[in-house]
C-alpha cells in the first residue's frame, strides 16, 4: 500500500460516520444533479422529448407484440392431436397415460360410437356396422412441444395414427418466433438511441464544468460524487421521457383492447401495468448506464 494511500485511510477512519452526514451527502449530489439538469437549459426540453418519442414507438411495438403473441396462443390453445386407437385398445387406459405426458393439458375420448353418431348426422349412410376407430383428442399447453408429443404418441403400440393441423401450427410457430425476435430486436434499438442521446448530454455537461471538476479533485473529493449527480442526470431523462411516453401509449393500448374486444381474443393478464414498469424501467436504467458510459469515455475519474 502507497503512503498516500494510508494517509487517506487513517483520514476515513477518523471522519464521523453518522446517518446524517450520509444524508447530507445524498442531498449535495441531488442537489448537484439539479443544478446541472438547470445549466443545460433549454436543451432539456428536446432531450426528453426525443427519448418519449423512442420510448412511446417502443411502447407501442411492445404492446402490439404481447398482443401477437396472445392471438398466436389463443389459436395454438384450440389445436388438438387425433390419435386413433386400433381396435379393442383400451381407450381410456391410454386416455390416462397420455393425460401425464408434460406440457399435455388435456385428453378427451370420442368413442367410435359417438363418432358414428356424428357422421350420420351429416351424410345419409346405409345400415353398415361402424368402421371408424375410438379417437383421443389430446390438447397441449404449448405449441413449441406439440411435436415431441406427437411422437411420444405415435410410439404407443395401441396408436394406430395420428393428425392434427400440422400447416396451422408450423405457422403458428412462425408467429412466434417473429414475435419474440422482433421484441429482442427493438428493445436493442432502443437501448443503442437512449444510450447515444445520454452519452452526448453527458459529454456536453462534463465539458461545461471541465473546471469545476478539475478543482473538486485537486481538493481530494471522492469520484462518486463527481459521477453520481451525472448518473442521476441522465436517469432523469430517461424517466421523465418515460412518464411523457405514457400518453400516446394510453391511446394506442385503447385501440388494441378494442382490436381485442371485436375479434374476441382476451387482453394479456397485467398488460397495461406491464408495458408501464418496462417503460420505466428501460428509461431510467438506460439513461443511467448512458450516462455512466459517457463518464468512464469523457472523465478519468
Amino acid at each position: 500500500m502507497s503512503r498516500k494511500q494510508a494517509i487517506k485511510n487513517q483520514l476515513k477512519e477518523h471522519m464521523p460516520k453518522d446517518w446524517l452526514t450520509d444524508i447530507r451527502l445524498v442531498y449535495r449530489m441531488t442537489m448537484e444533479a439539479v443544478n446541472d439538469i438547470k445549466r443545460t437549459g433549454f436543451m432539456n426540453i428536446i432531450i426528453i422529448t426525443t427519448m418519449a418519442a423512442i420510448l412511446s414507438i417502443f411502447g407501442a411495438l411492445f404492446r402490439s407484440t404481447l398482443s401477437m403473441a396472445q392471438f398466436a396462443n389463443e389459436l395454438g390453445s384450440i389445436l388438438e392431436i387425433s390419435a386413433y386407437l386400433k381396435p379393442d385398445a383400451p381407450a381410456k387406459s391410454i386416455a390416462n397415460k397420455f393425460a401425464h405426458l408434460d406440457h399435455v393439458i388435456n385428453v378427451r375420448v370420442h368413442t367410435k360410437e359417438e363418432g358414428w353418431k356424428d357422421l350420420r348426422k351429416v351424410i345419409d349412410l346405409p345400415n353398415i356396422s361402424n368402421p371408424l376407430p375410438d379417437t383421443l383428442r389430446v390438447k397441449v399447453d404449448d405449441i413449441e412441444y406439440i411435436d415431441g408429443i406427437i411422437k411420444k404418441i405415435k410410439s404407443d403400440p395401441n396408436v394406430e395414427s395420428t393428425n392434427y393441423p400440422e400447416t396451422l401450427a408450423k405457422r403458428l410457430q412462425l408467429i412466434i418466433h417473429v414475435v419474440n425476435t422482433t421484441t429482442i430486436v427493438v428493445t436493442l434499438v432502443v437501448a443503442m438511441l437512449t444510450i447515444t442521446i445520454i452519452n452526448n448530454t453527458i459529454q456536453l455537461v462534463i465539458q461545461s464544468r471541465k473546471e469545476e471538476i478539475e478543482i473538486m479533485r485537486l481538493m481530494g473529493v471522492s469520484n462518486w460524487y463527481i459521477r453520481v449527480p451525472l448518473v442521476l442526470q441522465g436517469a432523469f431523462y430517461g424517466f421523465a421521457g418515460a412518464m411523457i411516453s405514457l400518453i400516446p401509449l394510453h391511446f394506442v393500448q385503447t385501440l388494441i383492447a378494442k382490436m381485442n374486444t371485436f375479434f374476441l381474443i382476451p387482453t394479456p393478464m397485467f398488460a397495461e401495468s406491464m408495458i408501464v414498469l418496462t417503460l420505466i424501467a428501460i428509461g431510467t436504467s438506460f439513461g443511467a448506464l448512458g450516462s455512466l458510459l459517457s463518464i468512464k469515455k469523457h472523465l478519468q475519474v
